[in-house]
């Protein structure tokens, strides 16, 4: 059983409670967008102040039961770091997260989602097209790991940040997709774009005999190169993400307890 959660919102800094706020946001966008998993699938954010910490969802909430309080506080060994804590994590996640949060400093949070035309297109040899306008934001484009079965395995942290490589987006063959930011907007910007993609391909496939319109070789590459890590309006994904902020502070405002 999942036990009620703490309040830590006058135990824990300024700078954390903002990112478990956000983070939980993240959480309740993707549930109603129907991105959720049952009680699987995890969504992670590092907690800033120069600690190896990380948050994740309790194991045995879904995604629209996220709040800032109830997310869990864990270090890299997957330690939980609150003495009162009483929730516990999936282990599966665990290993996908910790794997990006300890080789890569830089990121802040990670995305991880097994939606039916994300595994679609994670199940397709040629992995995801180059056929609709959200491919174009896929900037230094996608990469790709091989299924190695359930991550339960610590063994294949290395090979899946090695695969991951500098890219923002990733297809796990088989499995789902993952995503990544320098922060909580830009990693729910790269992923909300991913999913998209994939579900447009799907989409179109199914759409009948007709031949696919790929978008040319030359446009991808001049959309894929490298582009800087923020705009004049900040981050990739600040507006967006504040945006749907607003939308959650209307409607189901509890995310922030």
């Amino acid at each position: 059983m999942v036990a009620p959660s703490i309040d830590r919102s006058n135990s824990v800094t300024a700078a954390e409670w903002d990112q478990r706020t956000k983070l939980a946001a993240v959480y309740r966008i993707f549930a109603r967008m129907g991105w959720d998993d049952l009680i699987y699938t995890h969504i992670s954010a590092r907690v800033p102040g120069g600690e190896e910490h990380f948050l994740i969802n309790p194991f045995g909430l879904m995604y629209e039961e996220v709040t800032a309080s109830n997310l869990v506080k864990i270090d890299l060994a997957g330690e939980k770091i609150e003495a009162d804590e009483p929730n516990e994590i999936n282990y599966a996640g665990y290993i996908i997260h910790s794997a990006v949060h300890e080789a890569l400093p830089n990121i802040d949070c990670v995305v991880h989602l097994h939606t039916d035309w994300g595994v679609a297109v994670a199940s397709q040899k040629k992995g995801l097209l180059p056929l609709s306008q959200f491919n174009l934001f896929h900037y230094g484009g996608v990469a790709y790991h091989d299924y190695e079965g359930l991550a339960l395995d610590a063994d294949e942290k290395q090979r899946l940040v090695s695969d991951l490589g500098d890219h923002s987006m990733m297809i796990l063959r088989n499995h789902g997709t993952m995503a990544v930011g320098s922060s909580v907007g830009e990693a729910f910007f790269h992923m909300y774009n991913l999913e998209r993609a994939c579900k447009i391909q799907i989409a179109a496939q199914a759409g009948g005999n007709g031949e696919l319109a790929l978008i040319d070789d030359a446009t991808m590459l001049e959309y894929q190169q490298d582009k800087p890590v923020a705009s004049r309006f900040g981050d990739y994904g600040t507006l967006e993400l504040a945006a749907w902020m607003r939308k959650l502070d209307r409607e189901e405002s509890n995310y922030r307890t």
